[in-house]
């Protein structure tokens, strides 16, 4: 290809990734997550409505859900992924919005505790695509401009997970089961945009054949073991992530432990979160990697995130807890660096793979940090433990991130020698 038809294609991919299409697979995370926030606080109730409100045994129900959900990502991810690697990107982000209407309906409906059950199996499939959706991004923009694209991508995700759980509230004070009957119509009118707009990313000539050795939690290993680079990301990605559970999973009772916040003190503190995140997400991630480059951009991030959980983790009050916020938000600069870094290393028909093994690992996070984050907390503020030390779950997450750093750079500097 000559170098005058390299740069009209690259023009025109650029032109396309700020278009419709990207525009689209932007709503399509926003609904998603939003649709997903709407049940976070219902969802719990619910679950208690049907064990005669006994709360000890909804905990431990709704724990059970949460794990088969993440488990669902583990297994369909890989799966998804590669599916969008034959068939194309457009049919399975399409299938997983009606999907997810149907069973936002199933749920809405659900009789029993199991048929709930089952609803948060087939949502955990569902949702899995994604990884198919930043797959579709890859597909559509130039290698250099990925960086911040994931990271406008990420406003969605912030934007969603505010605005969920309020309007949940909201709706869930007038019925138990008016959000889903929400999520349910949300992810409806997507899929039907999507009918309409969303054209397909990945031509034929750039598909790869399905094979079910590959689309799997194991077989995503060889695509990992293809590249010593892409292997050393994932492992610092891996270690992102599980340091990121640490907020969902003790969060809200450290802040009532240590600061004595009331839900509307949490609640606002949340909102924080995101708002910052959003305005690093959608406006520094683009300028931080065009002046420093991918790669020192997520050395920098991590850096952010380990500052960050430190003074979580050790904030004598709830105003200097506060300060970790705007700090721990510059982390969010990682997370699209190492997307953009990971898409270049394999080939267009790979991108599919390559999302659902990253969904995989995050999924495995899911999996652990929840009991492992629970577990220090309660010990470090236990009778038996050596000294009380609330913060210690936001301390582990800081070293876990130092250490995602020190694998990042260690195997960046192994692929520039």
């Amino acid at each position: 290809m000559s170098g005058d038809a390299e740069v009209a294609e690259a023009a025109i991919d650029a032109a396309d990734a700020s278009g419709a299409s990207v525009a689209f697979i932007f709503v399509t995370i926003l609904l998603d997550t939003l649709a997903l926030g709407l049940i976070i606080p219902i969802l719990p109730k619910l679950i208690e409505s049907f064990v005669a409100n006994d709360t000890a045994s909804a905990a431990r129900i709704f724990g059970l859900f949460g794990t088969a959900w993440a488990l669902m990502q583990f297994f369909f991810s890989p799966i998804l992924g590669g599916l969008s690697d034959r068939f194309g990107r457009r049919p399975v982000v399409l299938l997983s919005n009606f999907g997810l209407a149907a069973d936002y309906v199933l749920m809405a409906l659900a009789p029993s505790l199991a048929w709930l059950f089952v609803g948060r199996v087939i949502s955990g499939i569902t949702s899995a695509s994604i990884s198919t959706a930043f797959a579709y991004i890859a597909d559509k923009t130039p290698p250099e401009r990925r960086a911040a694209v994931f990271g406008k991508i990420g406003v969605a995700f912030g934007a969603g997970f505010i605005l969920g759980p309020a309007l949940g509230g909201l709706l869930g004070d007038i019925t138990p089961r008016l959000p889903f009957w929400a999520a349910a119509g949300l992810s409806l009118a997507n899929g039907l945009y999507g009918l309409l707009i969303l054209p397909e990313s990945l031509s034929a000539e750039r598909r790869s054949p399905f094979r079910w050795k590959n689309a799997n939690p194991v077989g995503m290993l060889h695509l990992l073991r293809a590249d010593r680079t892409l292997a050393g990301l994932q492992v610092a990605n891996f270690f992102s992530q599980l340091a990121h559970v640490v907020l969902p999973s003790v969060f809200v009772l450290y802040a009532d432990y240590r600061y004595g916040w009331d839900a509307r003190t949490v609640g606002l503190t949340l909102a924080l979160v995101g708002i910052c995140s959003m305005v690093v997400q959608g406006t520094a991630i683009g300028p931080i990697v065009r002046r420093l480059g991918e790669r020192n951009a997520l050395v920098l991030g991590l850096g952010f995130g380990a500052v960050g959980f430190l003074i979580f983790g050790v904030a004598p009050t709830g105003s200097l807890f506060l300060i970790g916020v705007p700090v721990m938000a510059l982390w969010g600069v990682s997370g699209a660096a190492t997307q953009a870094l990971m898409t270049r290393l394999v080939t267009p028909d790979q991108q599919g793979q390559l999302q659902g093994a990253t969904s995989s690992v995050q999924s495995v996070s899911q999996l652990v940090g929840p009991f492992l984050f629970t577990l220090i907390f309660a010990y470090f503020i236990g009778a038996k433990a050596p000294l009380q030390l609330p913060g210690a779950p936001f301390l582990l997450a800081s070293l876990l991130l130092v250490l995602a750093l020190m694998v990042a750079r260690r195997t960046l500097a192994k692929r520039l020698a």
